[in-house]
C-alpha cells in the first residue's frame, strides 16, 4: 500500500446533497475533516440512488471492512452521520478523517488521510448493506481458505 494514486469516489445522489450542506458547514466554521470531506465530495461521480454500482461503494449507512496502514487488523464498522453517531466500536463518523476518506470509495480502493499528526492509508475490502448479523455473518463464515486453517482462538482446555 505505498503510494496508492487518488480512487474514484461515487455518491448516490441523496447521500451527496445531504453531505455536501453538512460539510459546507463544517469548513465554513473551519473544521479540517469538513474541508477533507467537502473535497472528496467535489470530486465524486453523482448517480442515481438505486446505481446496481453501489452495492460495493461506501455509502451512508453501510458496513465496511477496511484496513488501514497502522498495522492493526482490518475492522468493521457502519458509516454514519454524525448525529447517528453512538458508538466508536461499531461506527465512524463521516465527519472524521477515517470517515471522510472511506465515503463513496469501492471495495479495492486505497485512499491516504491525515490524522493524529500523521499520514495514514486506508483500504477497502467489503461493503455490505445489510444490518451487523449479516456482517457477522459475513465475518465469521467465509469458507476456509485452501491450505490455511480456520482461525481458532480457542486454546483448549488448561490445566489449573
Amino acid at each position: 500500500m505505498n503510494n496508492p494514486s487518488i480512487p474514484d469516489v461515487t455518491l448516490p445522489a441523496s447521500d451527496h446533497r445531504r453531505l455536501e450542506r453538512l460539510a459546507r458547514v463544517g469548513a465554513d466554521q473551519g473544521d479540517n475533516d469538513a474541508r477533507f470531506l467537502l473535497s472528496e465530495i467535489n470530486r465524486a461521480e453523482i448517480v442515481p440512488d438505486r446505481a446496481a454500482r453501489l452495492d460495493s461503494i461506501v455509502t451512508m449507512g453501510s458496513w465496511v471492512t477496511f484496513w488501514v496502514s497502522w498495522g492493526f487488523p482490518p475492522a468493521t464498522r457502519r458509516l454514519v452521520y454524525p448525529e447517528d453517531y453512538t458508538s466508536e466500536r461499531t461506527q465512524i463518523p463521516v465527519m472524521s478523517p477515517l470517515g471522510a476518506a472511506l465515503v463513496g470509495l469501492k471495495v479495492g480502493s486505497e485512499i491516504p488521510f491525515f490524522t493524529a499528526g500523521r499520514t495514514s492509508v486506508v483500504r477497502v475490502e467489503r461493503v455490505s448493506r445489510g444490518g451487523p448479523n449479516d456482517v457477522v455473518r459475513a465475518l465469521f463464515c467465509n469458507p476456509v481458505v485452501k491450505g490455511k486453517k480456520p482461525f481458532d482462538d480457542d486454546p483448549g482446555p488448561s490445566a489449573a
